[in-house]
């Protein structure tokens, strides 16, 4: 049997067999899609899940995995390997555009209507972005505190939703993109981390969502970041995934993608807006199905 690329020693190689079936659990249950070039992450990812569970290496997780029906152990093997890169205010721009074109933007349309709007941060990992946009909404707009907004934070992994909700942050977390004026204002110590203060935390609804699964549960919203995830599902994911994204934005919503993502060449029915530095997409014109 060919081996992949492994870390440590013989005990630790991880078959081209074993890596088919992590490969797979992993397409089907989170859409991420990884090459062979990604062989490294299944040794050096699932070594600590395989410890904690008692086993020796990673082999012998892989082994049990594919004896048992899926369960609590292949879900945290598929949280593992599922990328979970984050910061605050991540590339700063699109929280620019945000804080000087989209949110303005809104307040004006429905001042005199609804006063609400609906954002939605999908795949938001640990927190941060949407703990970012909490911080942004009541330093830039404190006129919002009596709107009934309803913002939305979700993510695959559950581990992942439930340290967004409880928003507390290791140092190195909180300096990565944190500015120190935002820090003592909106957190709080303890000890060696740092906690959101419970006001601004629970501005969000925390929900564990799978984005190439049921949308049925998801509002219709007037901002959707899904920032750094499309890069990661295969043409056909990305394909369906922004088909549901034109069915769940409200007319003149706008869609943030990574600076690395596009909607084009992948569906025809968004807009490219410029908004200061960044590029947003709204759905166009009679595009909603």
């Amino acid at each position: 049997m060919t081996a992949l690329p492994r870390l440590g020693g013989d005990s630790e190689q991880v078959t081209q067999s074993d890596f088919n079936y992590v490969r797979n659990m992993i397409k089907k249950h989170s859409a991420v899609s990884l090459d062979d070039s990604k062989a490294y992450l299944v040794s050096s990812r699932l070594l600590p899940v395989a410890r904690s569970e008692g086993f020796d290496t990673v082999p012998q997780l892989i082994s049990k995995l594919k004896t048992l029906p899926f369960g609590r152990l292949h879900l945290a093997s598929v949280e593992a390997l599922i990328t979970t890169e984050t910061s605050f205010f991540r590339d700063f721009h699109p929280f620019e555009a945000l804080r000087e074109i989209v949110i303005p933007d809104l307040i004006r349309d429905r001042r005199r209507t609804s006063k609400s709007f609906t954002i939605w941060s999908a795949a938001c990992s640990s927190g941060q972005e949407p703990h970012s946009i909490s911080i942004m909404l009541r330093e830039y707009f404190p006129m919002l505190q009596d709107w009934p907004l309803t913002l939305i934070a979700s993510d695959v992994s559950h581990s992942m939703i439930q340290r967004a909700k409880e928003g507390l942050y290791l140092q190195h977390e909180i300096n990565r993109g944190l500015p120190a004026r935002l820090l003592v204002k909106y957190f709080k110590q303890e000890k060696t981390k740092w906690r959101l203060k419970p006001e601004f935390a629970r501005m969000f609804q925390y929900l564990q969502h799978n984005i190439t699964h049921d949308w049925s549960n998801i509002p219709q919203v007037d901002v959707l970041l899904l920032r750094n995830v499309l890069i990661y599902f295969d043409v056909a994911e990305r394909r369906q995934v922004l088909y549901r994204v034109r069915r769940t934005l409200k007319p003149g919503g706008l869609l943030i993608l990574g600076a690395a993502e596009t909607t084009l060449s992948l569906d025809d029915g968004f807009e490219r807006v410029q908004c200061g530095r960044s590029v947003l997409y709204r759905v166009g014109k009679g595009k909603t199905r």
